[in-house]
């Protein structure tokens, strides 16, 4: 497929992507930047070390910021704990003496996947779970999004044609119908899914859309990791003795989408002049690259959930045939 982003779609758009450190946030930052967008990266992890990420990990945000300008936007590194009011009331001040307002607010931020633990962790009941880790994830999945959009949605509003994205894991219809890992897990995307609607109800007044986002099966630094590949090599995750001493990749791997397709989601909602359509909705990047003709870095159009609802839940023979 010879697709390419719109380089000025979002030429003197103004952005803010909140938990842009690595995985979908820094996917969306730097599709963002593809399109011409000033694209503020926030997060808790930068060359400065001030702030203390639940994760252990390299990435930062100055490295996000940098990939954002390198593809053609203005990329701007912003060290703020989501949790924090205090940080971010001190963002939105910043945000309003340099630009006045923004376009898009992306709340990306998450921070729990270490807590919510691996597939030997899943399907215990809550009496078996620790408690305070369980209720941790809660914190990291919800109040930083509530505090972000107090904060910024003031200036998202400042001229009709806002756009509010809800970054989650699943659909509404497909969690409303399926039990998510733990009860802490499922009660966090479910929550996440929920508030694009309720946030998009108050922002239609305005001339502003909110939406809930999934992308598919990620791969995220830590995926990649943990299978012992890079993108430019994810499908050696897939054949046997291909990675030494690495787990096989689950078949439905070749479904995987690289961050920049769930990037390229948000860029094209970003660029719809009639994108109010979807407000309060909740979509997945294979949904909106249907639409709008986007594709992955590598030409594809994968829909993992697509291929979930349509094969793998109704127990049908696995084939990928037409879902990538």
């Amino acid at each position: 497929m010879n697709w390419s982003p719109k380089r000025e779609a979002l030429r003197g758009r103004v952005a803010v992507v909140a938990g842009a450190t690595r995985g979908a946030g820094r996917g969306i930052a730097v599709a963002l930047g593809e399109a011409g967008a000033t694209v503020v990266c926030t997060g808790r992890s930068s060359r400065g070390g001030g702030l203390r990420s639940d994760y252990d990990r390299p990435e930062t945000i100055d490295e996000t910021a940098e990939l954002v300008t390198r593809a053609g936007g203005m990329g701007i590194a912003k060290p703020v704990d989501h949790l924090d009011p205090r940080q971010v009331s001190l963002l939105a001040q910043e945000l309003r003496a340099a630009h006045g307002r923004i376009d898009v607010l992306v709340n990306d931020i998450w921070g729990g996947e270490v807590l919510k633990g691996g597939p030997p962790d899943w399907n215990r009941p809550i009496w078996e779970h620790d408690l305070e880790k369980g209720l941790r994830i809660l914190r990291l999945a919800i109040d930083p999004h509530l505090v972000t959009s107090h904060h910024l949605l003031p200036l998202l509003v400042q001229r009709p044609g806002g756009l509010l994205v809800e970054v989650t894991d699943g659909t509404l219809p497909y969690n409303s119908a399926h039990y998510r890992i733990s009860v802490f897990y499922d009660l966090a995307k479910v929550s996440v899914n929920r508030l694009a609607f309720s946030q998009g109800h108050e922002l239609k007044p305005h001339g502003g859309t909110a939406v809930s986002l999934t992308p598919g099966w990620l791969r995220s630094e830590m995926m990649l990791e943990a299978f012992g590949v890079r993108e430019d090599n994810w499908k050696d995750a897939l054949r046997p003795g291909a990675v030494p001493r690495r787990p096989l990749a689950p078949p439905d791997f070749a479904l995987s989408e690289s961050p920049r397709y769930v990037g390229r989601a948000v860029a094209a909602l970003a660029a719809d002049e009639g994108r109010g359509r979807w407000n309060q909705q909740s979509v997945t990047s294979g949904k909106l690259a249907a639409e709008y003709g986007f594709t992955d870095t590598d030409g594809s159009r994968p829909d993992v959930w697509r291929f979930m609802e349509q094969v793998r839940d109704r127990g049908l023979e696995r084939s990928h045939d037409g879902y990538r």
